[in-house]
């Protein structure tokens, strides 16, 4: 079992960054695929990004590709989200999500792919 936390979340002017975290405790010492997701009042969750064990393969959404980043340090079982050029609509409670892989590529962009999800942590955009 892993347990999830984020954290870096907060409120920021349109055009502005953060950089959220997301510290994995627990089987860390077994092969995670990580995503990001985002869930807007009334709306469902949705895939924001996700990141292999390896860190050699990454995939966005098209609504923030170009101005999110993920990556991964797994000396530190910490993964990150680096949001620029944040946007009104980029507003959600961002959650991270873990999966076992057996392969150092592979990752996942849907939900139901990932079993461990952290609490999440808000992100607010004013316009």
């Amino acid at each position: 079992q892993v347990q999830l936390v984020e954290s870096g979340g907060g409120l920021v002017q349109a055009g502005g960054s953060l950089r959220l975290s997301c510290a994995a405790s627990g089987r860390t010492f077994v092969r995670y695929a990580m995503g990001w997701f985002r869930q807007a009042p009334g709306k469902e969750r949705e895939f924001v990004a996700a990141i292999s064990w390896s860190g050699g393969t990454t995939r966005y959404a098209g609504s923030v590709k170009g101005r999110f980043t993920i990556s991964r340090d797994n000396v530190k079982d910490t993964v990150y989200l680096q949001m620029n050029s944040l946007k009104p609509e980029d507003t959600a409670v961002y959650s991270c999500a873990a999966t076992i892989v057996t392969q150092a590529m592979t990752l996942f962009t849907q939900t139901r792919a990932y079993d461990h999800w952290g609490q999440g942590t808000q992100v607010t955009v004013l316009s």
